[in-house]
């Protein structure tokens, strides 16, 4: 597995890292399975959040005994003093360490939050934590490029952390500046949440990216661990072949589509939305007809359920049409 230097931090990471969301869906031995998958394939650098459920525990307990072979990073929305030093303490106590190496405040989502996160101290305690060594660096992530792009500049932060993959790349100047700045640039969403099915062609595409210092595809198999840490180590060339499926995953993908953050929950109506967006995906992209109609039958809230009250709209990070959206979905299974 090659190594990148996480931008000022010092930390060397391998090139593929280990995205801590999806093993929620799973139970604390596969955790346990995946991360030794991890070790073994030298995949060292870990992501999770205290909005991650029940992951920086199983992460924890997971890796106990082989701390030192990982750069752990976690992260937390709180932005008061208070709770900054909260939950720093509940993370150390999750991942059963006393020290983080990266701890970042998760998804700002705009100038306001990031302006509370200043003035209520959130970002005080997190400087005053990393004098205490507690963490080791500061990072923000971030789904808005224009906002990261003033935030860089201040020299608060050591790490940004932003979506990359096939199919966005609008990121691509603000990862170039972090890079002057000495800014380490994690790419999350490497996969768009998911709907990217070839993770090795989206790897290859983000680590052609010289201003990258890490891609955290979210992994739940020891199987996907193996997949996606062979690009690692693997010739970044693109082949014709690669040009091809590029063009055809974006054709596929076009603007709007949901990448699963789940941002626009929770429903008044009881939709869950992400999974509604997932099994109509399955039903056009992967061509799992019976499958998809099967599961989508089986939920209690469907796309037709929907009242039109748009209170998903303003919480998505990425501003998708979701009423028009699920009116797709609810044409698609009709």
């Amino acid at each position: 597995m090659r190594k990148r230097l996480l931008g000022k931090t010092g930390l060397m990471v391998s090139e593929v890292g280990f995205g801590g969301i999806p093993i929620q869906r799973v139970d604390a031995p596969a955790v346990k399975t995946i991360l030794m998958e991890c070790l073994r394939r030298e995949v060292t650098f870990i992501d999770t959040a205290r909005g991650y459920t029940t992951s920086e525990e199983m992460i924890g307990a997971a890796i106990d005994g082989h701390r030192d072979s990982f750069v752990l990073a976690s992260k937390t929305m709180a932005k008061s003093y208070e709770d900054m030093k909260r939950d720093i303490g509940i993370s150390l106590i999750n991942l059963r360490t006393n020290h983080i190496e990266l701890y970042q405040s998760h998804f700002v989502r705009n100038q306001e939050a990031y302006d509370a996160l200043i003035q209520q101290g959130g970002y005080e305690a997190m400087l005053e934590a990393k004098r205490e060594g507690l963490i080791g660096h500061i990072g923000i992530t971030s789904h808005d490029h224009k906002l990261l792009e003033k935030i860089i500049e201040e020299g608060r932060f050591e790490t940004i952390q932003f979506p990359y993959n096939l199919v966005e790349h609008q990121g691509e100047r603000l990862f170039q500046r972090a890079h002057e700045l000495g800014i380490g640039v994690i790419a999350m969403k490497p996969l768009a949440g998911g709907a990217i099915s070839n993770g090795p062609l989206s790897l290859k595409y983000i680590l052609n990216n010289p201003h990258i210092s890490v891609a955290i595809p979210g992994m739940d198999s020891p199987q996907q661990v193996s997949e996606n840490a062979v690009m690692g180590s693997a010739d970044l060339n693109y082949t014709e072949e690669d040009l091809r499926n590029m063009e055809i995953v974006r054709q596929e993908m076009g603007e709007h589509f949901c990448r699963r953050c789940g941002y626009c929950l929770p429903c008044p109506q009881g939709l869950d939305i992400p999974t509604l967006f997932l099994m109509e995906g399955y039903l056009k992209r992967y061509g799992l007809k019976a499958w998809a109609e099967e599961r989508y039958g089986s939920m209690a809230f469907k796309a037709a359920d929907c009242v039109e009250c748009g209170i998903c709209e303003t919480r998505c990070p990425y501003d998708l049409p979701i009423r028009n959206m699920l009116k797709k979905v609810d044409e698609s299974f009709r």
